[in-house]
């Protein structure tokens, strides 16, 4: 499928399928989205411990960043796990301009080493901060009460319904700890119902720009 670099709203840069009027990142802001989504509304809820995060849909790294900018903040050591069966490409990935759009052209060797380290092998990117990229599909996950945060950020359920199923939040329920969080930018009524089907408490929250809400699902 035909894709291309556009500019959101924002400023920041993000991938469109062309064939689907699909971003990688709300049009309205890929940076924005991504601090209210997954920093203010997940990692917040953190803070002086080691946690384990799940990100649903690795594509531009650009969450896995934006932790590795704010984790340390909150006095945490991090262990991230990025799923992504189809890699974003380094000819894509050097067009986009988080760097300078965050303000840190400093990590660019950060940055890079999150893209150039090898899919399945744990690599310390910085001191208590550990990523791991699996190359798999989600329904592939096998992992049991291992992650205390997960960043459920796939396509969404218009053009990939099939990523919000009960089948796929089953699988969810089942990788995260008691009293772990999943939060995601979709608010559609029948997400929020699967997610409710496999044992999540779910509340709604203000969405980040474009978007009058999101999701956030707790497991007991």
């Amino acid at each position: 499928m035909k894709r291309e670099i556009i500019t959101t709203g924002d400023g920041s840069k993000t991938i469109q399928i062309m064939d689907w009027q699909e971003q990688y990142h709300s049009k309205h802001g890929a940076i924005q989205e991504a601090y209210h989504v997954f920093i203010k509304s997940g990692l917040d809820l953190f803070e002086n411990q080691e946690i384990n995060i799940l990100e649903i849909g690795f594509g531009t790294g650009l969450n896995a960043f934006i932790t590795l900018i704010e984790f340390d903040k909150r006095n945490l050591k991090v262990n991230y796990t990025g799923v992504e069966a189809y890699p974003v490409s380094i000819e894509e990935l050097n067009q986009l301009n988080y760097l300078e759009e965050l303000k840190s052209l400093s990590r660019k060797d950060d940055f890079d080493l999150m893209h150039i380290s090898p899919w399945g092998d744990k690599v310390e990117i910085v001191e208590n901060f550990n990523l791991k990229k699996e190359q798999i599909l989600f329904k592939e996950i096998s992992a049991i009460a291992e992650y205390d945060l997960i960043y459920f950020d796939a396509f969404g359920a218009r053009v990939q319904p099939e990523l919000w199923t009960v089948e796929i939040f089953q699988i969810m329920f089942n990788a995260m700890k008691s009293n772990g969080y999943l939060v995601t930018y979709a608010a559609k009524g029948s997400v929020r119902r699967a997610m409710q089907e496999v044992g999540f408490l779910v509340e709604r929250l203000p969405g980040p720009p474009g978007k009058r809400e999101m999701l956030r699902a707790k497991k007991q």
